[in-house]
């Protein structure tokens, strides 16, 4: 598993998109291998308050093996510093949706920002990837979509580019499954999964208690539960919503620092994503091997 010789790695930031409607220009941060062709696309989305120079335990590890990976900020970003009474903060949810479109829209020009890139990325190999928040907007691009108050399921907004996504702490069922205060702050997160029908990997933790939901830790998996189609559930033993301290190297708001949680979830992932893109399925079944006869395993790997 995982047997391959690292590579070296460029990155450039902040790359500016145009983004008329938006309010300010879109920035993103590129990171890609030195050397090599054909390269899968990942664009990933931050949690709330976030920013393009987040989650680098995973983007290392991703483009240390091939994978590019562009990271668009979101207007709730904290580098942003966006008031609470700005007008476009009720439709961020939206706004996090179009980020996702426009950087796909725009390889041309993100992959210019790094000499020798151009011409490198696969453009038939584009997954979408997220971690809470991040994962909800993701998986707007795979078919989920938010039920209005009308109780019927809104728009669609997937695209018909992004093969596969790496759902990470993806927020579950809304309605009575929510407190009070995420019913009122937060009315977009009433998801529909059942048109998900995108091929997808989720990945939770069995000790994340959200503040958000009235459930317990097996809310994170709803996705997986109700949407069609190939989809694969990673639940990470002990974990929390930083699933181990996915989201830096030294964040000290981690409360489940565990490398050895961000190393298989690294390790599972980029496995998922060569076997689902039909580049390599080795690895993918090696890591499903080695947790189901494990004797003390770091998770459990649910396939359907």
């Amino acid at each position: 598993m995982d047997s391959d010789a690292p590579l070296t790695v460029l990155s450039a930031k902040p790359v500016v998109i145009p983004a008329p409607g938006r309010g300010e220009d879109l920035q993103v941060r590129v990171s890609a291998p030195a050397a090599g062709r054909d390269l899968p696309v990942i664009v990933f989305s931050h949690g709330f308050g976030g920013s393009m120079d987040d989650y680098q335990p995973l983007v290392d590890y991703w483009t240390r093996r091939g994978f590019a990976v562009l990271q668009p900020t979101h207007l709730d970003s904290i580098t942003l510093g966006l008031a609470p009474e700005d007008p476009r903060t009720p439709d961020i949810w939206r706004f996090r949706v179009d980020d996702l479109r426009r950087v796909i829209d725009h390889l041309d020009v993100l992959q210019a920002a790094i000499p020798g890139l151009a011409g490198r990325l696969a453009r038939d190999g584009v997954v979408i990837a997220g971690h809470s928040w991040g994962a909800t907007t993701a998986s707007a691009l795979l078919g989920a979509r938010v039920v209005g108050s009308d109780g019927q399921p809104g728009e669609d907004m997937s695209d018909p580019r992004v093969r596969a996504g790496v759902l990470l702490a993806l927020a579950g069922h809304g309605g009575e499954d929510l407190t009070p205060f995420a019913a009122e702050h937060f009315p977009f997160m009433s998801p529909d999964f059942t048109r998900m029908t995108r091929p997808a990997l989720l990945v939770a933790g069995d000790q994340d208690q959200s503040l958000l939901s009235t459930r317990g830790p097996d809310w994170w998996a709803d996705g997986y539960v109700q949407s069609p189609g190939a989809k694969s559930l990673l639940t990470l033993f002990g974990a929390e919503h930083s699933l181990g301290g996915i989201t830096g190297y030294t964040v000290t708001a981690t409360t489940d620092e565990s490398p050895e949680r961000v190393a298989l979830l690294a390790r599972v992932t980029t496995a998922y994503l060569r076997d689902v893109l039909g580049r390599d399925d080795a690895d993918w079944t090696a890591e499903r091997k080695a947790l189901a006869g494990a004797d003390a395993p770091l998770g459990r790997l649910d396939v359907k």
